[in-house]
């Protein structure tokens, strides 16, 4: 794709012109899809993996292939980064993936009853944006105020999501916490991820990030005993399936075709994945292995995208501020 406006192009350019939009809506349609499904991808994976352990596989992975293909790409100096830039994505990776996404992993990997179910924990997980707004606000910011109201609004489906109703048990209530106890973890780490010196490129901070995430859920595996219960042969193929896709689709797939959109869309279109990727998560999660929807679950869940669409049609992340955006959105692909 050329990257020079779009006053200065040629007849020459007019194929590659009229195809962008066909790309972009092809790329978003990756993120909705890939991004929404990881939370049923988790689930099964989890059936019979160790759960932590199979987060630190998969990014793992997920890191030797991503590195492979910029080292083939760019050259032997293409991971090289700064000792000091080189922390900051190790400390946003704990916080992301060993923080946000292992939490998730475990809170849908409970004991029959108790398990969350994959298309609650992602909408436990659209709370991210509201989370991030109040970390925002807690630093200084000052968000306009539909911003805030959004922010009430989300968190008005939170309680709606999780409280009992006529003697009737809402969502898991530990695990629920455990979910949203990862979500303020990712929500940290991406406030952090815009304030502190990170790689320049996103991909190379991408590496450096699961690769401490890998790390720290391996170490808290083998504190859980998970490491030496594992045996590989008790393993079934559909949770092998399952971890392999959330390898590929989930950390290179819909990841590359995110960095892509934000080169080439406006990023209050981009960001749509906010409140489209719940309600993937929900409608896969009934349609494949019959989770429960009940009104609880669609009107909870219903308030807080909606709470989460108006603080993102309300932000409007401009281009001129990709540290930003790079921080609220950008690892979501690791989901």
């Amino acid at each position: 794709m050329s990257s020079r406006p779009e006053s200065a192009t040629t007849a020459a350019d007019s194929p590659a012109r009229s195809a962008r939009p066909a790309l972009i809506w092809t790329a978003l349609a990756l993120v909705y899809l890939l991004w929404g499904s990881t939370y049923l991808g988790i689930r099964v994976a989890v059936e019979s993996l160790p759960p932590l352990t199979s987060a630190a596989m998969r990014f793992a992975a997920a890191a030797v292939v991503l590195a492979l293909v910029l080292r083939l790409r760019r050259g032997p100096g293409a991971l090289r980064v700064p000792a000091r830039r080189l922390g900051s994505a190790a400390l946003v990776g704990v916080l992301l993936l060993a923080g946000g996404n292992g939490l998730v992993v475990l809170a849908e990997s409970g004991p029959a009853g108790s398990a969350v179910p994959s298309g609650v924990a992602a909408l436990l997980v659209a709370t991210v944006p509201l989370l991030v707004v109040v970390l925002r606000t807690a630093g200084g910011d000052r968000p306009r105020a539909w911003t805030f109201a959004g922010v009430a609004l989300g968190f008005v489906g939170l309680v709606l999501l999780v409280l009992p109703r006529d003697g009737v048990d809402g969502v898991p209530l530990v695990g629920a916490l455990i979910v949203v106890a990862g979500a303020v973890s990712w929500s940290v780490g991406s406030f952090l991820s815009g304030r502190i010196r990170m790689p320049a490129d996103p991909f190379v901070a991408t590496v450096y990030e699961m690769v401490a995430g890998a790390v720290a859920l391996a170490v808290v595996a083998a504190a859980r005993g998970e490491l030496a219960d594992f045996s590989p042969a008790e393993v079934t193929t559909r949770s092998w399936v399952a971890l392999v896709y959330l390898m590929v689709a989930g950390s290179l797939v819909a990841f590359t075709a995110y960095v892509w959109l934000l080169a080439h869309a406006p990023l209050s279109l981009v960001s749509t994945y906010a409140y489209v990727n719940p309600a993937v998560a929900v409608a896969l999660g009934a349609l494949l292995v019959a989770e429960p929807v009940t009104a609880q679950v669609l009107l909870g869940g219903a308030v807080i995208v909606a709470g989460v669409a108006v603080v993102v049609s309300t932000e409007r992340p401009r281009r001129t501020a990709p540290a930003a955006v790079d921080g609220t959105a950008r690892e979501t692909a690791e989901r």
